[in-house]
């Protein structure tokens, strides 16, 4: 009851405070709801929604004519345990006049016609959820594009939201085989589908649960079990049991019948890595996504683990079951706290596999290097914040939330430098202690004139002439080398045998390429390891 009170008050407040939106630095989206009608939970309606966005670094003002969107959306609030809060998160479609789907290049992102206004409210810094976006998409994996936006519905100023797309099959998403279309061997059964790790609230079909632990429950994401026809639902399903029996039984680190035959497992060290980081407080059973492409579809057709998603109440941003802790690991969830939802036990069992373990450290350590270097990450953050300055102090005008606890903030500033350093602050503590305690070996020497063992080189890079390769296995494979021009077409590719666990280095076969840039990729066993880009000269 006090929480609730709470939250009446402060929207209240916030109603009497709010400050009239004229002009921004960032897009104007405006939400018209028919006379009468307001946004729901559940069902839809119709709305009509302009989009103003003159362009970078050119101003926008309300009173301008929309430039990106003029157009009729069925929208609805989302959400689970976000509805909790006054600043609501909204998820839409455009639609056309006769109500059919309408794909949109809504503010410059890929054409589509379903995408979400995420509103951050626990997430004073508004950037948690952008940020680890932005760190997906560097370590070279599909996260939601965004945009930050001010939102008006009705005349009202709601202040700073980030528009997103929602995570669905698609070309520019989450890029598997539509699973209605047939390929080469007429299948229309092994591919492509979404399901996620998460809770049974919010909008929920059918769901089954691990045959482990009864508070693990598997989803249908997209499509959604009412699209599916039996055997479809029953083979994605299958596919999830005979994973976790396969991660469960004796032989699951075994190379050629283990893991390794299930799951790409470098999106499941990457996973792993940004839910450790963050110390997720819902990391790994809740809104914890997995994928799968159609066999024979496409290059890999392993379960992949992401995209990922909801990190409002992550770096630190939880004040429960040690979240706010810089030490420990989120995968033990279980033992420090008794919910309703667990945490699959394969992302504890795959760390007792050696070569699991030590392509997990040398992909940190590869990372820290880059995308997830302390100042690299501060630097983003920084620019965020910039970015924000303006729409955020009238942010914060219409919801004065500063300086007061909010569900379930780990930190209260009393101002939004204090909430952002305290961020930035959290990841360079939790990065520290992640180098330190993270398992594996990942100790191969860089000598003098040779590859960084530890992962792989392709030298000389530029180049006209021969290229040699280095690698790190962490498990015997069959290894092969591909080379893909910018339209996704193979140009190139050798096979370098079955290779046992260790460094290997070799010259490759003689390339005849036309001056431009390429993508190659080293596959083990089917599965990308280490990818690049190649400049031929």
């Amino acid at each position: 009851m006090r929480i609730i009170f709470v939250l009446f008050i402060i929207s209240l407040t916030s109603l009497s405070l709010a400050q009239t939106l004229t002009d921004s630095n960032l897009p104007i989206v405006i939400i018209t709801t028919p006379s009468g009608q307001s946004i729901q939970d559940d069902p839809r309606i119709i709305c009509n929604m302009k989009i103003i966005d003159n362009g970078f670094n050119i101003r926008n003002y309300i009173t301008d004519q929309p430039t990106n969107y003029d157009g009729i959306i069925a929208i609805e609030i989302r959400g689970s345990t976000s509805q909790q809060y006054p600043k609501k998160g909204y998820g839409f479609e455009t639609q056309d006049s006769l109500g059919a789907n309408l794909q949109v290049a809504i503010l410059g992102m890929p054409p589509e016609n379903d995408w979400i206004l995420n509103g951050p409210y626990p997430d004073k810094t508004l950037v948690r959820n952008a940020l680890t976006f932005d760190l997906a998409r560097k370590m070279g994996h599909y996260a939601s594009d965004y945009r930050f936006c001010e939102l008006v519905i009705d005349g009202d100023h709601r202040g700073t939201y980030i528009m997103m797309e929602r995570i669905k099959q698609d070309v520019n998403r989450v890029n598997i085989a539509e699973l209605a279309t047939p390929n080469l061997w007429d299948d229309t059964l092994t591919g492509g589908y979404i399901v996620k790790v998460d809770k049974l609230t919010g909008e929920v079909g059918y769901s089954w649960l691990s045959n482990y632990d009864n508070e693990v429950v598997f989803q249908f994401h997209d499509p959604e079990f009412d699209d599916l026809n039996s055997l479809q639902a029953s083979y994605m399903e299958n596919e999830i049991v005979q994973f976790e029996d396969i991660i469960n039984g004796p032989n699951f680190d075994d190379p050629n019948i283990g893991y390794s035959q299930y799951i790409n497992t470098q999106s499941f060290y990457d996973f792993f890595i940004l839910q450790e980081l963050g110390r997720t407080v819902d990391g790994y059973r809740s809104s914890s996504f997995l994928h799968k492409d159609k066999d024979g579809f496409s290059w890999n057709s392993k379960i992949v683990a992401g995209p990922m998603w909801d990190f409002n109440l992550s770096y630190g941003n939880a004040d429960y079951c040690d979240a706010d802790l810089t030490t420990g690991w989120q995968y033990n969830f279980n033992n420090v706290c008794n919910f309703s939802t667990s945490i699959p036990f394969w992302w504890g069992k795959l760390l007792q596999s050696s070569s699991y373990a030590n392509g997990l450290k040398c992909r940190w350590e590869e990372l820290r290097t880059g995308p997830l270097k302390t100042s690299n990450i501060h630097n983003f953050i920084d620019s965020l914040a910039n970015y924000l300055q303006e729409s955020r102090i009238r942010n914060f005008q219409r919801w004065p939330i500063i300086g007061q606890y909010v569900n379930w903030n780990g930190f209260v500033g009393q101002s939004y430098q204090e909430d952002l350093d305290y961020l930035k602050t959290y990841i360079a503590n939790r990065a520290t202690w992640v180098d330190n305690n993270i398992p594996g070996t990942c100790s191969l020497a860089l000598e003098e004139g040779e590859f960084n063992a530890a992962y792989h080189k392709v030298w000389p890079n530029p180049s006209s002439e021969d290229l040699n390769l280095g690698i790190s296995l962490f498990q015997t494979g069959d290894v092969e080398f591909v080379v893909y021009d910018i339209a996704g077409k193979i140009v190139y590719e050798q096979n370098l045998g079955t290779l046992n666990e260790g460094t290997h280095a070799f010259e490759l076969d003689k390339f005849n390429l036309q001056t431009g840039s390429y993508i190659y990729w080293v596959k083990v066993n089917n599965d990308l390891l280490y990818s690049g880009k190649m400049v031929r000269l």
